[in-house]
């Protein structure tokens, strides 16, 4: 089925109506909830032959994050669902307002190969929540975890309604010349301008979840230990393949060796004298990723670590200099720079220097620098004294801001992006207000002024 007869069928299931009902929507999720379930197995077996990652690490990140995200919605979709109301004007009086949580339609979720099942699942729960269709399609770097997206969502939804596109560029070139109501995108920056571009020949509504140079900075008032724990426990999930890892440590000169000696500790607590031979430690995702990753390895200082064996590259530490290309882009592997500041004005103004990143996270006991750093620097959002570990509330919002992406979504967040809040007010007859109408007169005019101090 080419793709513009996808798209065509799914607009025909759309306008039947079927997906208006809150009713089919809950049903379908509790489907997509019991099915994840009982093919847990599989998913996890995709996923360490996708990336290595062992029961632990896929169900921590991956599995249990859709399982609660589906628990989320299936409890709260009623009420979001209802319409709210509205104050109207003085100037509307008498009427009701109400606003209504629209659905888009025919929606494309397009996904990355990192966190195959999380990110290609968790927005798809959106789109259902909010009342849409959509086309789901996965990336052709993580071939296992995507085959089995598609055994699930096909054996459980029918095409019209949910289907998934496997393939690599040309599939994703042809879903973009489609016209769809919402496209949401999650992965790199160069790509998500290349979605953006052809989302703007139809003025398509997008989400764009990008990434970036994720900084840490870690004080001298901070708890060493913890922070290089934490630090390093965010860099090695996914041996660093996350948009949000710590991409880089801007460390106070005075606790810099502390937190090195630190660091090297929690890595050979986590993964032994010899993490290449880990199995528990995920890959790097090919043979491109591998060789780039090792590229920027020779072209800068190593403190520790270094070594590789394809496809496993170990937890990597290095004191850059002014111009290596580890600190030109997102690193996204098991590298971590660390450079040293005097202040943290220093670390804000590197920071700022750079397009604004996804996430930041800062070590520190001081409560002024921790308001410093909040409210001088703008990033997508991060942790105080702790890693990664703010995307997993439900509650919150999560998304980039400029080059790390627009938009956001989890929990009711994803409702939200799926949907478009159209205001409907209901005009009583009780009384009219002459003064809108023409001719205007100084006295409408001033019943007009008067009304609007």
């Amino acid at each position: 089925m080419n793709t513009h007869t996808i798209v065509e069928k799914q607009k025909e299931f759309f306008f039947s109506g079927a997906t208006i009902d809150v009713s089919y929507r809950i049903n379908a999720l509790k489907k997509l909830r019991s099915a994840v379930s009982e093919h847990s197995n599989l998913l996890q077996t995709a996923l360490y032959e996708d990336l290595h990652k062992s029961s632990h690490e896929a169900i921590m990140t991956e599995l249990g994050l859709v399982l609660e995200e589906l628990r989320f919605h299936i409890k709260r979709l009623k009420k979001w669902s209802k319409p709210t109301k509205v104050a109207p004007s003085l100037g509307q009086m008498p009427a009701s307002v109400r606003v209504y949580k629209e659905p888009y339609g025919v929606t494309l979720i397009m996904s990355p190969w990192n966190y195959p099942l999380l990110l290609t699942l968790s927005p798809l729960i959106g789109a259902i929540s909010g009342g849409n269709t959509a086309v789901v399609k996965p990336s052709a770097y993580s071939p296992s975890t995507s085959s089995a997206v598609k055994k699930i969502l096909s054996d459980i939804f029918p095409s019209e309604y949910i289907h998934v596109v496997e393939g690599g560029r040309k599939e994703n070139t042809e879903l973009l010349k489609e016209h769809f109501d919402y496209i949401f995108f999650t992965g790199s920056t160069v790509v998500g301008k290349v979605v953006m571009e052809a989302a703007s020949v139809h003025l398509t509504p997008i989400t764009l979840e990008l990434g970036g140079k994720s900084p840490v900075i870690v004080d001298k008032t901070a708890d060493i230990t913890l922070a290089a724990k934490r630090i390093i426990f965010g860099k090695i999930i996914n041996c660093g393949q996350t948009c949000i890892a710590p991409d880089y440590v801007l460390v106070d000169k005075s606790v810099k060796d502390a937190l090195i000696e630190k660091m090297k500790f929690f890595i050979n607590e986590f993964l032994g004298e010899a993490p290449l031979s880990n199995v528990n430690y995920p890959k790097v995702i090919n043979q491109k990723r591998f060789d780039r990753l090792n590229e920027l390895i020779s072209h800068t200082t190593v403190i520790h670590g270094g070594a590789s064996q394809f496809p496993f590259i170990e937890p990597t530490l290095v004191s850059p200099k002014k111009g290596d290309l580890v600190m030109e882009e997102e690193i996204f592997g098991p590298i971590l720079p660390i450079i040293s500041i005097d202040s943290i004005e220093e670390a804000v103004s590197m920071i700022r220097s750079k397009p604004r990143p996804l996430a930041l996270y800062l070590f520190t006991q001081d409560k002024r620098v921790m308001e410093e750093v909040t409210s001088s620097v703008q990033y997508g959002g991060g942790c105080i004294n702790d890693t990664i570990i703010h995307l997993a509330n439900l509650k919150a919002p999560f998304g980039g801001v400029g080059y790390s992406g627009m938009g956001m979504y989890h929990g009711k967040f994803s409702f939200d992006t799926f949907t478009h809040s159209k205001t409907v007010m209901k005009k009583g007859k009780l009384f009219d207000i002459s003064a809108r109408y023409h001719p205007y007169t100084p006295n409408k005019s001033a019943l007009i002024k008067k009304v609007l101090r």
